[in-house]
């Protein structure tokens, strides 16, 4: 389980996230929702520990972040940040092998190696796997660099919009693929996303944040609601039931 107690980040006098307090439920999936600046990936990225918060802890597990070394905490946590950069020349094989870092240190065994081929088969990624990032399409890329976190074999995933470069078949599969990865695999996934309904559909669990604060958290039933929608966005939706999953109507 994630515990984050308290957790507050400011910059100068301006707060980006005020006071949050929340379990994140170990396994399934778990999407953070809410308006632009709401604080979303700024939560994630101090559970992840990659930006420092201002007051607050955060365990995975009983493990402080912030006290538990590096080594350790990449064994149990891993993220996809929105603005990866790697060398261009890498393969596909290269960035996903990088991976296991944490167990290799760079030195490859051949169990290294075998969880690289699963990742990259789990990813469909077979024919470009020595294909160069640069040679890749957007879409592809994000897939590549999902299939590098899997490799990771963390307990806990954390994803900031994974769809970004997505069409919309590739975002239905990208989704498709992490649900299977949490109950195939048994992961607690973390995720960060702007679409409502692929929320709604996918996960286990929702958190809807509001100007740094958490202003809802539940199952989709519960969040799903015209009420708490306006509450969030400050927009009114009509919400419908297809298929036994609620989903917004927010484009007409």
């Amino acid at each position: 389980m994630i515990e984050i107690s308290n957790v507050r980040k400011s910059y100068g006098d301006t707060v980006v996230v005020r006071d949050v307090s929340l379990q994140i439920p170990r396994k399934g999936i778990t999407s953070i929702i809410g308006p632009n600046g709401a604080g979303k990936s700024t939560l994630l990225s101090m559970i992840s520990r990659l930006v420092p918060m201002t007051v607050g802890t955060v365990t995975v597990d009983g493990l402080d972040v912030t006290q538990t070394p590096s080594d350790v905490l990449a064994k149990r946590l891993s993220i996809l940040r929105q603005d990866n950069r790697v060398g261009s020349r890498l393969t596909v094989r290269d960035l996903v092998e990088f991976g296991r870092y944490p167990y290799s240190k760079g030195r490859l065994t051949p169990e290294d190696r075998a969880h690289a081929s699963r990742a990259i088969e789990f990813l469909g990624l077979e024919a470009l796997a020595d294909r160069f990032l640069d040679e890749l399409s957007g879409g592809q890329r994000q897939r590549a660099y999902v299939a590098m976190v899997l490799c990771q074999d963390t307990d806990y995933v954390l994803f900031d919009e994974p769809l970004n470069n997505l069409d919309m078949k590739h975002a239905v599969g990208m989704m498709k693929l992490l649900r299977e990865a949490a109950d195939a695999l048994d992961k607690t996934i973390v995720l960060v996303l702007h679409d409502i309904n692929f929320a709604s559909c996918y996960s286990d669990y929702i958190v809807a944040m509001r100007d740094g604060a958490v202003v809802r958290h539940g199952t989709p039933e519960d969040i799903m609601t015209s009420d708490v929608i306006r509450e969030v966005y400050g927009m009114d939706v009509e919400i419908q039931e297809v298929q036994g999953r609620r989903v917004s109507f927010y484009y007409v």
